[in-house]
């Protein structure tokens, strides 16, 4: 006998990223040598004053149950930061913490959404997102991009792909994985759809702080009070505070919507970790210098590898904004054999470059586009270095 797992569950995809990391650990484990350029995780430790606190908070105890939504200290720094940051005035009511930015994206759309809405998501797209709105019976509505547009979604494809069932527009700014930063301008044209066809935004700004070449992150909630109402904003402490495994998320919005996320991650989780929640209050009041020396070091990083694969035959990339990828176009070498397999798939070319080549990528296929592939500067400059003449050496020695 055996018991069958959900449909809804059965048409989930588990994380690409994840796997390739879990796949380069094993290999690693095994006395390989491989250069990881897969997930996307800061190389640097969490400030030490963060971790600090998490000692602080162990040592008095604070150990117990808080409230759903999130200590009110948190939420009061959480609503501090958006208003000195982002120009953003919410109350602690209207600020959620969570399990992680990815868990509050869930949150968001098990509160929004009823059976058949549609979420109209950008391509590339985020591995997640297609199948976070698919486990809370959403339909993911895609809208292709063109590089010419630095894969930014433009107001008349949004207007081409909004039905009677759409219920929300998802945006990623900067983006993951192209790295993609919207202009206030974009946002206004997005905005102004949202307003006048009464739509949800669902707004991944996890990256806000990894902007390089003197721009700035806007968010589009800060466009005025009528978007701001319809506006859930989602971020976190991940990437800007390099605090990937502590797993807090955060997401502002309506009171209504807000309440609603806090009855669902009651049933769910009932709150994030409270040592967590405390070093997070310490790290949203603290000294922001170590965000600043890391900004710093992934924009060189991001030069470093712009250049290098804008150099190499037959590759090219834009020039990220922000976050910490290079979106790499290998087009050229699809229908091409490498190793002695045809290469019909950005899946087939990451699969040999980490296990024959040793360098872990993530195919495009996990965002939407199946000939590019993903790499993260999230990790060392000599690593970037020795890397990527691994890969060049790879695939000039074995691509046919």
């Amino acid at each position: 006998m055996s018991i069958n797992v959900s449909k809804k569950i059965a048409g989930i995809a588990p994380s690409l990223t994840l796997a390739i990391d879990a796949k380069l650990k094993q290999m690693v484990a095994d006395g390989i040598n491989v250069y990881g350029f897969g997930a996307g995780e800061p190389d640097f430790d969490t400030p030490k004053y963060i971790r600090d606190a998490a000692i602080e908070a162990i040592n008095k105890g604070v150990t117990r149950y808080t409230a759903a939504q999130g200590t009110m200290e948190l939420r009061k720094a959480i609503c501090a930061k958006l208003e000195k940051e982002n120009g953003l005035k919410y109350t602690p009511n209207q600020i959620i913490t969570s399990s992680g930015a990815k868990h509050s994206l869930s949150n968001t759309f098990a509160a929004i959404l009823n059976p058949g809405d549609e979420v109209v998501v950008p391509v590339p797209y985020w591995v997640s997102y297609t199948e976070i709105i698919k486990l809370n019976d959403g339909v993911p509505v895609l809208v292709e991009t063109k590089r010419e547009n630095n894969f930014k979604m433009t107001k008349d494809e949004l207007l081409q792909a909004i039905s009677p069932k759409t219920k929300a527009i998802l945006i990623n700014t900067p983006s993951n994985p192209t790295g993609a930063v919207y202009s206030e301008q974009e946002l206004r044209d997005i905005a102004e759809v949202a307003v006048e066809k009464n739509l949800c935004v669902v707004s991944d700004e996890i990256y806000e702080r990894l902007v390089y070449d003197g721009k700035q992150h806007v968010s589009i909630a800060s466009l005025g009070e009528e978007i701001k109402e319809l506006t859930i904003v989602i971020n976190g402490m991940s990437k800007a505070y390099a605090m990937t495994g502590w797993r807090l998320g955060y997401a502002a919005g309506s009171e209504k919507i807000i309440k609603a996320m806090s009855s669902v991650q009651s049933h769910a989780v009932s709150h994030p970790s409270s040592i967590t929640q405390y070093a997070s209050t310490a790290a949203l009041s603290g000294p922001q210098d170590d965000v600043v020396n890391m900004v710093t070091e992934f924009e060189k990083r991001r030069t470093y590898m712009y250049e290098r694969f804008n150099a190499m035959d037959g590759l090219s990339c834009i020039k990220p904004e922000g976050a910490f990828y290079v979106y790499v176009d290998i087009s050229s070498y699809l229908g091409r054999e490498m190793c002695g397999v045809k290469l019909n798939s950005s899946m087939d070319f990451a699969q040999l470059m980490l296990e024959k080549g040793h360098v872990a990528v993530v195919p495009g296929a996990a965002f939407g586009t199946d000939s590019y592939i993903r790499l993260s500067y999230a990790t060392s400059m000599e690593t970037i270095r020795k890397g990527l003449d691994q890969f060049e050496r790879f695939v000039k020695e074995n691509l046919i």
